[in-house]
This record gives structure tokens, C-alpha cells and sequence, in this order.
């Protein structure tokens, strides 16, 4: 009985510097990678347009974290996929302008690229997220209700699987974590405890609209398979997609398609013609605005309310060679009209 005594309190005098060791740990890190998040600041000429917040969403405020001196940096496509203009604060202070190189709306991730980076700003380290399992330690950093640099930590609570459901950012792998999460932080990086970036913060799982202990972050390898290894792509486009009732309470030719609500300046949607909406209403329960065009087909493909549909149109595009016309056909205002990836021409047929 007394050696098991004098064995728990060796064990709790043991536990008494590991945790102060884990704390100074946490702070050297934190101090090493800090300068590598900035905050996203995103402007839209048409109100409520960039894209479909998820609730760690600030309207038009997000996070990002820098992973090249050359000025690329990650983010989550809902801040920035229907930006019209989109600034860069970081660490020091100093904003300049980004431009969106590429966009994944289905997978919640894309990559800015600015022209000038400060000479203290440090680019973060991409990990193997593979290695990442259940009850590992992580900390985010990112800016909640635009209060930058701020620190949460936590742990990986769960692994989820891809989900093949038409703009669902589960659609790709996503880390599950406590860690507190909440609206500004979407796009910023969650860390291992070597400082390595395994994830960008998507969204939470919210009745409040403030973290309950539930966030999920794109997995670091899905956004080097989607975003970082293939040919870079940013439509620009915000759609809503439309199947189902929403369909035929449309008049669509065909059982689904998707709803141009915005189309950013300067992006391929708006040199390819794509018309927005701007009648905001409530069809059977989901808000639209309405009025823009309806996409139709994409390079002969069909809109088919499903994933790989999606993953397909988007390969055929990333394929494309300079000058090569993609045909794209809309029902606008009733009538069929052919559009083209490489000009803003268009054809109508009667």
C-alpha cells in the first residue's frame, strides 16, 4: 500500500514539468509559425454573394496562412470564390492586394497569390495529414470575429469521409477537432505540434453561431492534390444548384443545373459572359437570386446534381489550352445560348 503512495505522487511530480514543458513548447512553436497567418478581407460589388458561408464564415472576413516567400497563400474558397476584390492583412500590420489563382468550392479550399510579401512574414511548413490520427493535439490560429493572431488548441476528435454530395465541403477528408472555432477563423490553418500546417479550418457545427466543440478543416493533402499539384483554376462563379423541385419549379430543360448568382470581376465566369442574378427570393425554402443564368452543359457534359459530375467538368477545364473554346450553354430569360471559355461571344438558339 505505501510503495503504490509513493508511486502515484512520484508520477503526479513527474506530470508537474511535462505540462510546463508542453506550454513552453506550445509557445515557441507558436511564436515560430504566428507570423505565417494573415487575415482575408473580401469585397463583393453584389451583397451576399460570396458563395455559401459555412458558420466559421465572417462575411468576407476570413484567415489564410502563407506557404511560399513568393506570396501563395491557402485559404477556404467560401471567403473568397465570388470575391470581387480580396486584401491581405498580415502579422505586422501591412495590407496589400490578392489575386485568386485557384478555387475549389466542392473541396472549401483555394490559393491567393500577393506580389509583395513583408521581410518578416515566415511561409508555414505543409505536413502529411496522413499522419495525423484521432486524439492527436492541435492548435488553430486565425482571426474569430477579426481579432487576429488568435490561439486555440485541441484535439483531433475524428477523421471523416468523403461525402459525394454536390457543394458539401465534407465531399473531400476533413480533420474533426475541439479546438474552438469560429466565425473569422475559416481558411486558417490548424497545426500539429511541430508547427506543420495538417489542415484548413472549413467550418463548425453551430446552434449558436459561436464554437461548441465541433470544427472540421480540409485536410493538408487534399489541398495539395486539388489545389497545389494540378493546373490552377478560378471560375469566379457563385451557384446555387438546382435538381429536383428547385428544377422543375424553374422550367429546366433537364433534371438539374446551377444558378449563376455572381460572377467576381476579372474571373473566367465573367470573360466567358455568364450572366448574375438580382431578384433575391425563397423557393421552397432555399434562397436564390434570381434572374441570372442557368449553366446547362459544360464541354458537352451535362449538369448532373452529383460530385464526380463536378470533378469532371472542372478536369475538362483545368485541361483546356490557351485560346481553346470550351462551349457552355445556359438557359437565359427562357432561351438556349451557347457561351465560350474563350471570349465572351454568345450564340442563341431558337
Amino acid at each position: 500500500m505505501r510503495t503504490k503512495f509513493f508511486a502515484a505522487i512520484f508520477t503526479a511530480v513527474l506530470a508537474l514539468p511535462l505540462g510546463a514543458a508542453n506550454a513552453a513548447a506550445l509557445h515557441d512553436v507558436f511564436k515560430r509559425v504566428s507570423g505565417s497567418v494573415v487575415v482575408v478581407l473580401a469585397e463583393s460589388n453584389l451583397a451576399g454573394a460570396l458563395g455559401n458561408p459555412g458558420p466559421a464564415d465572417g462575411g468576407g472576413l476570413g484567415s489564410g496562412v502563407l506557404i511560399s516567400q513568393g506570396g501563395r497563400i491557402l485559404t477556404a474558397a467560401h471567403v473568397v470564390e465570388a470575391a470581387d476584390r480580396v486584401m491581405i492583412r498580415f502579422a505586422d500590420g501591412s495590407v496589400v492586394t490578392a489575386r485568386v489563382v485557384a478555387s475549389d468550392p466542392l473541396a472549401d479550399l483555394a490559393l491567393l497569390e500577393v506580389g509583395q510579401v513583408p521581410q518578416n512574414a515566415v511561409a508555414a511548413r505543409i505536413g502529411d495529414s496522413d499522419k495525423v490520427e484521432v486524439a492527436d493535439q492541435v492548435f488553430v490560429v486565425g482571426a474569430p470575429y477579426g481579432i487576429s493572431e488568435t490561439l486555440s488548441i485541441g484535439y483531433v476528435t475524428a477523421r471523416r469521409t468523403a461525402r459525394a454530395e454536390p457543394g458539401d465541403s465534407a465531399s473531400v477528408e476533413l480533420i474533426q477537432t475541439d479546438a474552438a472555432i469560429a466565425p473569422g477563423n475559416s481558411g486558417g490553418p490548424m497545426f500539429n505540434m511541430q508547427g506543420e500546417v495538417i489542415g484548413i479550418v472549413s467550418r463548425i457545427v453551430s446552434r449558436s453561431g459561436g464554437s461548441e466543440g465541433i470544427g472540421f478543416a480540409v485536410t493538408s493533402n487534399a489541398a495539395k492534390e486539388m489545389l497545389l499539384d494540378p493546373q490552377p483554376l478560378w471560375t469566379g462563379v457563385a451557384v446555387a444548384p438546382l435538381s429536383g423541385e428547385l428544377a422543375r419549379v424553374l422550367n429546366l430543360p433537364q433534371p438539374a443545373g446551377l444558378l449563376v448568382m455572381h460572377a467576381a470581376e476579372d474571373s473566367l465566369g465573367a470573360r466567358m459572359g455568364l450572366r448574375a442574378g438580382s431578384t433575391p427570393a425563397v423557393v421552397g425554402g432555399v434562397k436564390l437570386t434570381l434572374g441570372g443564368d442557368i449553366i446547362l452543359a459544360v464541354a458537352g457534359m451535362p449538369i448532373e446534381a452529383n460530385a464526380a459530375n463536378y470533378r469532371k467538368i472542372r478536369d475538362r477545364l483545368r485541361r483546356a489550352q490557351p485560346g481553346e473554346q470550351i462551349p457552355v450553354i445556359v438557359l437565359r430569360a427562357g432561351r438556349i445560348v451557347e457561351l465560350s471559355s474563350a471570349n465572351a461571344s454568345a450564340t442563341r438558339f431558337n
